[in-house]
C-alpha cells in the first residue's frame, strides 16, 4: 500500500506552473511578498539580532541574503533559521483559514529562498516549490486537526519541517524517492513547547520555532540528497505524526483533493500584529466603533464569547512584556480600544503597562460561546455596554486579509512598504516587482540588500 508521503512526493515533484490556476499563484506570490516584509521589520527586535549573530557565527560565506541585514550572506541552513525567525518576530505572518497550525510564509518562502539563491534557481522554481509545499503542509495540519496544541505543542514548529522539506527538495531537484525520505527526515526534526504562553519569561522562543523549522527543512532535504533515509510512513503510520503529536487527527485529509483542490487558497494575510485568534474581535470592535462614532470612554463594559482553545491558550490578562501580550486575546482587543493596532509599532512593552490597556484587560468579561452552533475556532461575539446603556453587538470568524477578504494589490503594496519604511526605495520596489513576476526572474541572486537604515 502506497504511503502517504509518496503519494504526497510524487504530486510535489510532477507539478507544472501551467496546470496551477491564476488565482493560487496570485495568493501564493502575495504571502511571499508578505512575507519579505513583515520579515525586515521583525529583523530590528533584539531576539532577531540575538538569532542573526548565532546564524552569523556559523553560517557565513554562504550565497544567501539576510533579511533585514546588509552585505550578509549565509549557507543556506543558517540563512533559512534567521529569516524564518523574522518572519515570525513579531506576530506578523501568515497562516491557513481555518486554522491547522501551519504558517506558510514564515516555514515555506524562507527555506526556498535560501535554496534558490545557493543554486542560483529561476523564479518560477522558486513559485513552484512554494505552491507545492503549501500544498503538502497545509493538508498535514488540517489531517492533524489542529490538536497539537492540545497536547502542548507550537503546531508551526512540527508543520513546519514537512513543508521547509519539500520546498527546499524540489530546488534542489530531488526525485519523488528523495522527497519522500526528505519527509520521514523532517518528522525526526520536529518540535516546539507550548510553555512560553504559561511562564514569566521567554515567550520569545515562539519565534525560534519557525525558524528551527526552516533549518530542519533544508537539513532534511540535503540529507536526503545525500542518499540519508527516512521512514517512508513518518505521517500516517505507527509512532508517526498523526498518531504520536496530535490528540485527534483524520489521516485522509492527508491526501484528499490533491490537485484539484488547492489548499494554497485559504492563505491568510494578519492585518494586526498579533496572535490571529484576535483578529476577528478586533475587526469587530473597530467596525462598531467606527459605525457608533464611539471612544473607548464611552464603553462601560466588554463582553466577549469565544471557543475554548482562544478559554485555555490565550486568557492572559497581565502579560509581562509585548510578545506574550501578543498572544493574549483580552490584551489584544484592549490595546485596539485605546490605540490604532493597524500600525504594528503600537504594539510594543511601553503600552504592556497603560494603566487604561490593562484596566480593560482586566475588567473584559472573557466566556465560553452561550450557544452550541458551530463556529470556527478563531469566531468571536463581541457585545459592547455603553454608559448610556445601550448595548451593540457583532459576531465574526472572518477578518480582512483572510481568504474571504483578501488583500488588494493595493493595500499588499501599502503593507510591504509599511513594513519596509526606511528601506531604501529603490530597493523595495525592486523587491516588490521581482515576486510579483517571479515567473519571468531568471536569478534571484542579484537583487538588492533589503534592510531598515
Amino acid at each position: 500500500m502506497t504511503s502517504c508521503s509518496a503519494i504526497l512526493s510524487e504530486f510535489a515533484h510532477d507539478l507544472r506552473l501551467e496546470d496551477v490556476p491564476s488565482s493560487v499563484i496570485a495568493r501564493a506570490k502575495a504571502c511571499m511578498i508578505d512575507t519579505l516584509g513583515v520579515s525586515v521589520f521583525g529583523s530590528q527586535f533584539p531576539w532577531s539580532q540575538s538569532i542573526k549573530a548565532y546564524a552569523s557565527l556559523y553560517g557565513l560565506g554562504g550565497h544567501c541574503q539576510v533579511f533585514g541585514a546588509s552585505g550578509l550572506r549565509l549557507h543556506a541552513p543558517q540563512a533559512a533559521l534567521a529569516n524564518g525567525a523574522f518572519a515570525h518576530a513579531f506576530e506578523q505572518d501568515s497562516l491557513r483559514k481555518p486554522g491547522a497550525g501551519v504558517h506558510p510564509g514564515a516555514t515555506l518562502f524562507p527555506p526556498a529562498l535560501a535554496m534558490t539563491q545557493e543554486r542560483n534557481a529561476s523564479g518560477a522554481l522558486l513559485l513552484k516549490a512554494f505552491i507545492a509545499s503549501c500544498e503538502i503542509m497545509f493538508r498535514i495540519g488540517a489531517a492533524s486537526k489542529h490538536s497539537s496544541e492540545q497536547m502542548g505543542f507550537h503546531a508551526p514548529g512540527l508543520t513546519g519541517p514537512y513543508g521547509a522539506a519539500v520546498a527546499g527538495g524540489l530546488i534542489m531537484g530531488l526525485d519523488a524517492k528523495q522527497l519522500c525520505s526528505a519527509l520521514g527526515i523532517a518528522g525526526s526534526l520536529s518540535g516546539g513547547l507550548l510553555a512560553f504562553s504559561k511562564a514569566k519569561q521567554g515567550a520569545e522562543v515562539k519565534r525560534l520555532h519557525l525558524g528551527r523549522a526552516c533549518e530542519s527543512g533544508v537539513m532534511a532535504a540535503s540529507l536526503a540528497e545525500q542518499g540519508f533515509e527516512g521512514p517512508e510512513t513518518i505521517l500516517e503510520g505507527r509512532f508517526g505524526f498523526l498518531s504520536s503529536f496530535c490528540a485527534q487527527s483524520e489521516p485522509e485529509l492527508l491526501t484528499h483533493g490533491l490537485g484539484l483542490e488547492w489548499e494554497t487558497l485559504k492563505i491568510c494575510i494578519k492585518a494586526y500584529a498579533c496572535h490571529v485568534t484576535a483578529h476577528p474581535a478586533i475587526d469587530s470592535l473597530n467596525a462598531l466603533m467606527q459605525e457608533h462614532d464611539l471612544g473607548a470612554e464611552q464603553i462601560e463594559h466588554v463582553r466577549l464569547e469565544v471557543g475554548e482553545k482562544i478559554l485555555s491558550h490565550h486568557d492572559i490578562r497581565a502579560p509581562k512584556d509585548i510578545k506574550q501580550a501578543q498572544y493574549s486575546v483580552p490584551f489584544c482587543l484592549s490595546l485596539a480600544m485605546h490605540h490604532n493596532v493597524a500600525d504594528p509599532s503600537v504594539f510594543n512593552d511601553h503600552l504592556v503597562s497603560d494603566p487604561k490597556v490593562l484596566r480593560t484587560c482586566r475588567d473584559l468579561e472573557l466566556v465560553g460561546f452561550a450557544s452550541k452552533a458551530t463556529r470556527g475556532s478563531w469566531a468571536s461575539k463581541l457585545t459592547l455596554t455603553l454608559k448610556n446603556g445601550q448595548k451593540l453587538e457583532r459576531e465574526a470568524d472572518t477578518f480582512s486579509g483572510s481568504p474571504e477578504k483578501s488583500l488588494t494589490t493595493e493595500q499588499l503594496k501599502k503593507r510591504f512598504e509599511l513594513h519596509t519604511a526606511g528601506c531604501n526605495t529603490k530597493s523595495i520596489h525592486t523587491w516588490f516587482d521581482a515576486l510579483t513576476n517571479l515567473e519571468s526572474v531568471e536569478s534571484l541572486n542579484g537583487l538588492p540588500d533589503l534592510f531598515l537604515a
